[in-house]
């Protein structure tokens, strides 16, 4: 019966005290599942229907879904102004990013069309921006350039010396980009139908930001050599930006001042229109679209003022017009980049769902975590054949097309629309546009992931832990690259939850006064130990990585050596049998000496009795003393047969009814009695007669952890000290009795709802109702 008293948020209950027999009775716990069966899955599974087709075609094909459903009035405005304005935002970072990717800038445009499509199919997010982005572009950069490095393609010139052949170069890294991109389509595929969706839940918040901010360094530095318009060398594996930056220093004499002089400029107009644009962005109907003005006013002045020609600054060049056929990518190279696609599948992935979840929180509808793997992986499959590169969500235009009143993936659609009458008729104006302009695009889109670096700061705060990951992440990324150092991020990480499961917390709880709370009394300055009673708990689940160390604590923590109590108790069996056995041989000796001086006087009597015939002496009289003598000497062997009592011994011994106080039974001191030599003098004691285990973190048990709190209770219980479990789910007792935990000498009576029921059901197995009315008193806070 509960009864509260709301005005003074106090509360008083009253019921008995439950353990799990008890338990099942009261809350009448069931034996029923409502889980179908292994059986009755399979036949729905494999049963047709029209409902179940519909909702099967649904689930797979989202905009069946939503787009019948399509409200003009209330969306279309708000797509149409979010797709132009997401579409405008494409051109620029499509043929930057391009870039990034070593490939020329048309492919961007590619990648920013044929994608978006398909996401708005199949994809579940309905603000998100699918496309190129700078973080994957840079993955995709690096196998490019380690499987087709320049040297690979000298020819001679007409001077004797040698050049690159760019044309075939290029063709042979869009060929890799196409097989990679394939392939980690296929990967995302996979897990998506095997719904595999959670494995991003590995990726933690601080190493996807730790990664990012690593890979966005990797940009900058790649981007360096067309600011300043140096050449420097082309390093592969680890240390590559280290050396490549280096080169970049070692060249910096050689800069080439026009292309500087372009990149400034281009670089002071942006910054400080994003500024504007930031400062007054709930005044501005759309954010300015500087990025497009700084291209197309780029493209005209180096056209009309011959830039390229008379200083040399390095363009674009051609952009052919149109779209190309398909065309199968070459699988002989998927053996070549199975990893690489492996990790781009997980990145893109990570940073998809990440954004999605957080625009589909703030708007208040679902994204289907499996489905979006779906959507990515077909996104990039069919891109792949039309000679795109992978693909993911960007930060900066998925802001963009929601601030802008995007509402569905329809926004998507307009944007690629731009991006389509782009490639067919307006490219190749962009011919003449300075590579130098698109890398300060780039630089300032980095700003959001140069702010990461304030995450050091917050997690120095708030995680030690999250922070160590944060920095191991990024100092991978930095000096392995991005495949290596993803690797060794996610190694680190799984590492880190290994050692938190390993070494958990443990407590000793104390009971706060006044109340049936158990606290622990490091922390609490108000909670008290129980006296004889160990209330021991950790803060993390025990399973096979930890259950050594939790005995060890336990034994610790209670101030119990089972180790050096059970052979203190085997010494003193020993000794006592050694005692015994000695008394015993002793008293045989005894009863034979005895037994032959009886056989001797009986000799002398006899004797004596002839002789008293004779001369007529009263044989009755002889006949009396002789039968007290036997008496007396009868009753003296049957003492000695027993042996002596062992007074030391018994006093360790628990003591009887009889002497116990009003309680009934008194849990003994346990005395343990010297070992040897060097121990001489020493003794170890403990005052604690219960001890309980708190397992209500435990979410689990594996057979590791049922064999040793079986022997937990065995071990205990051989020095005489009580085990009670206190606070064990549902689904835990399930799992010990299925591992047969309970028997005769484990009982589910030692099993309790909560540590109060256990501690209430040691004292009233004691008698001591004193601390039962404690629980009554008024609350000191």
């Amino acid at each position: 019966m509960e009864e509260m008293d709301l005005a003074s948020g106090e509360y008083v209950v009253r019921r008995e005290v439950l353990d799990e027999l008890r338990l099942n009775e009261v809350a009448q716990k069931g034996t029923w599942s409502t889980k179908p069966t292994l059986s009755e899955q399979m036949k729905e599974s494999l049963r047709c229907s029209v409902p179940r087709l519909k909702q099967t075609l649904l689930s797979w094909i989202p905009v069946l879904s939503w787009l019948p459903k399509y409200s003009f009035r209330e969306n279309a405005v708000g797509d149409l102004m979010s797709g132009c304005s997401v579409g405008i935002m494409h051109l620029p970072q499509g043929m930057a990013y391009a870039l990034l990717a070593s490939l020329r800038p048309v492919f961007g445009l590619y990648t920013s069309l044929y994608p978006v499509l398909i996401y708005f199919i199949f994809g579940t997010s309905r603000h998100i921006s699918i496309g190129t982005f700078a973080v994957i572009s840079i993955m995709v950069g690096s196998v490019t350039e380690r499987l087709a490095p320049d040297s690979n393609f000298m020819v001679n010139g007409t001077n004797g010396t040698e050049t690159v052949n760019i044309d075939e170069r290029d063709a042979y890294r869009v060929q890799i980009a196409c097989s990679l991109t394939v392939l980690a389509g296929i990967f995302q595929i996979l897990l998506g139908i095997v719904r595999f969706g959670f494995v991003v839940t590995y990726l933690s918040e601080p190493l996807v930001r730790g990664y990012t901010t690593g890979s966005a360094c990797h940009v900058c530095v790649s981007q360096l050599k067309y600011l300043f318009g140096v050449t420097p060398a082309r390093f592969t594996g680890p240390l590559t930006l280290i050396y490549t930056l280096v080169d970049i220093c070692r060249l910096l004499p050689q800069t080439r001042v026009p292309e500087l002089v372009v990149s400034l400029v281009a670089l002071t107009v942006l910054i400080v229109v994003k500024e504007i644009n930031a400062c007054y962005s709930k005044k501005l109907p759309l954010p300015i679209p500087i990025e497009l003005v700084v291209i197309i006013a780029a493209t005209i002045i180096t056209h009309f003022c011959g830039l390229h020609n008379e200083y040399g600054i390095d363009v674009v060049g051609e952009i052919p017009s149109g779209l190309k056929p398909p065309r199968a990518p070459d699988v002989t190279l998927f053996s070549e980049v199975v990893g690489d696609a492996f990790a781009v599948a997980i990145v893109g992935y990570a940073i998809n769902i990440s954004l999605g979840k957080t625009f589909a929180l703030k708007h208040g509808y679902k994204v289907d975590s499996n489905q979006e793997l779906v959507a990515l992986g077909l996104s990039n499959t069919v891109g792949g054949f039309f000679q795109c590169y992978s693909v993911t969500s960007s930060l900066s235009r998925s802001l963009v097309q929601e601030s802008t009143g995007g509402k569905t993936q329809v926004a998507g659609v307009i944007s690629s629309v731009i991006v389509l009458v782009t490639v067919l008729k307006i490219g190749s104006l962009f011919e003449d546009l300075p590579k130098a302009v698109l890398s300060t695009i780039v630089f300032v889109n980095l700003k959001g992931m140069s702010k990461q670096f304030m995450d050091v700061a917050m997690l120095w705060k708030t995680n030690k832990v999250d922070l160590l990951v944060w920095l191991v992440t990024f100092t991978s990324t930095i000096l392995l690259n991005l495949d290596l150092g993803l690797v060794v991020a996610i190694a680190f990480s799984i590492l880190t939850v290994i050692f938190r499961t390993q070494l958990p917390r443990y407590s000793v709880l104390g009971k706060v006064a006044g109340t049936d709370l158990y606290l622990d009394t490091d922390t609490y300055r108000e909670s008290k130990e129980i006296p004889g009673i160990k209330i021991f708990r950790s803060s993390a689940t025990i399973c096979f990585t930890n259950a050594d160390m939790y005995l060890e604590v336990l034994q610790e923590k209670s101030g119990v050596d089972i180790g050096k109590l059970q052979i203190a108790k085997k010494k003193r069996d020993a000794k006592q049998k050694r005692k015994e056995k000695k008394e015993k041989k002793r008293a045989n000796n005894e009863a034979q000496k005895q037994k032959k001086s009886l056989n001797h006087r009986a000799n002398a009597t006899n004797s004596l009795k002839d002789s008293e015939l004779n001369e007529g002496t009263d044989y009755t009289a002889t006949k009396e003393t002789s039968n007290q003598n036997g008496v007396a000497l009868s009753s003296a062997t049957n003492s000695l047969s027993k042996g002596q009592v062992n007074w030391a011994y018994q006093a360790d011994t628990p003591m009887s009814d009889s002497d116990s106080n009003k309680g009934g039974h008194v849990y003994e001191n346990i005395h343990v009695a010297h070992f040897g030599d060097e121990e001489k003098g020493k003794t170890f004691r403990s005052d604690t007669h219960s001890i309980i285990l708190d397992i209500s973190t435990t979410s689990f048990v594996d057979t590791v952890t049922v064999t040793t709190l079986k022997n937990i209770f065995r071990d205990f219980g051989e020095v005489d000290l009580d085990i009670y479990l206190a606070g064990c789910q549902a689904c835990v007792v399930e799992q010990l009795e299925r591992a047969n935990f309970f028997s005769e000498s484990i009982p589910k009576s030692r099993l309790f709802v909560s540590v109060h029921d256990a501690v209430l059901h040691i004292f009233k197995k004691l008698g001591q109702t004193d601390f039962m009315l404690d629980v009554s008193c008024d609350t000191q806070m």
